[in-house]
């Protein structure tokens, strides 16, 4: 549905994306992430048509971003980081507008943005100006802007920024709700967001792919084994020298007094070793189990490493 091939866009001598390629199959929920200036709304701007890409290709559909531009706006809708609202009019009016800006046939328009009212719960926010809303309450509003031509595939630019705990976990709820029925591409900073609702993550690091796969893929690539957590009542230098000369382990951190996370090798098995050693030196297991990377381990692995290669 989206193919990216060897993307690049310069501002004069910098680059703010480079080479980058991709692809994002129907009905797949894609999150977009990156360190601030790393290129996402770059990439965001050029797949939604805003600006033209210095050099590759990229095509929606089978219709390419550059030649076709009116072809995928029909196909494609725009929450971008800032909503493109016009504080001054009523959501249902605003809501009108936006469809005949998207060529809704007129016969269609009040059943099109009476359905967006639905999804997006405005129904008590259907007659009010948008500039006297809440910040919640006006980014669906944007959202109910982008959808309102009921397109194929949503971008939604940090769709839950600014917004307080209760409006992130309600804008949070709607797009799972639209992922059911849409190809989504999310850009986010709040990874936990990017973890409840993307399937599949692409990272990006100084303008530059650091990975394109699942969590659990990235998971287990990175790792290269498994990760335990142990937590002891006991405290002394020894439990680091005796957890780290176990066969198959291959590093052990105390990030706190007696709690450790040890590294081991594939399949490795050695739980119940650990747990006899310890009953051994009446260590005094509190916890002993299996631990897997969360997006935010992942996300800094990759764009540190990707920092540290670059210098």
């Amino acid at each position: 549905m989206i193919e990216v091939e060897q993307l690049s866009k310069s501002y004069g001598p910098r680059e703010a994306i480079k080479n980058l390629s991709f692809q994002i199959e129907k009905g797949e929920v894609v999150g977009f992430l990156g360190p601030n200036g790393a290129g996402k709304s770059t990439t965001m701007n050029i797949l939604s048509c805003i600006m033209p890409a210095s050099s590759g290709t990229a095509k929606i559909c089978g219709f390419d971003v550059f030649e076709q531009a009116l072809e995928i706006r029909k196909l494609i809708g725009y929450l971008p980081e800032t909503p493109p609202l016009y504080s001054d009019m009523v959501v249902y009016d605003y809501l009108s507008f936006a469809a005949r800006l998207r060529n809704v046939p007129l016969k269609n328009t009040q059943s099109a943005v009476e359905q967006v009212i639905e999804k997006c719960s405005l129904k008590e926010a259907r007659e009010r100006i948008i500039g006297r809303l809440s910040k919640g309450y006006q980014q669906r509003v944007g959202i109910a802007q982008a959808m309102v031509h009921n397109p194929d595939i949503l971008i939604l630019d940090e769709p839950t920024i600014g917004l307080d705990p209760i409006q992130i976990i309600e804008i949070r709820k709607l797009i799972q709700e639209l992922a059911l029925s849409h190809t989504i591409i999310l850009s986010s900073h709040i990874l936990p967001e990017i973890t409840q609702i993307c399937k599949r993550v692409i990272i990006i690091s100084d303008g530059q792919i650091a990975a394109v796969d699942s969590l659990d893929a990235l998971t287990t690539r990175l790792h290269k084994g498994e990760r335990l957590l142990l937590e002891v009542r006991q405290n002394s230098s020894e439990i680091l020298e005796k957890l780290r000369a176990l066969k198959k382990v291959n590093a052990v951190t105390e990030h706190q007094p007696a709690h450790f996370t040890i590294d081991c090798e594939p399949n490795a098995d050695i739980q119940d070793k650990i747990a006899q050693l310890s009953l051994d030196n009446k260590w005094g297991i509190v916890e002993l189990k299996p631990v897997s990377m969360t997006l935010e381990d992942i996300f800094l692995k990759l764009t540190l490493e990707e920092n540290k290669v670059q210098q």
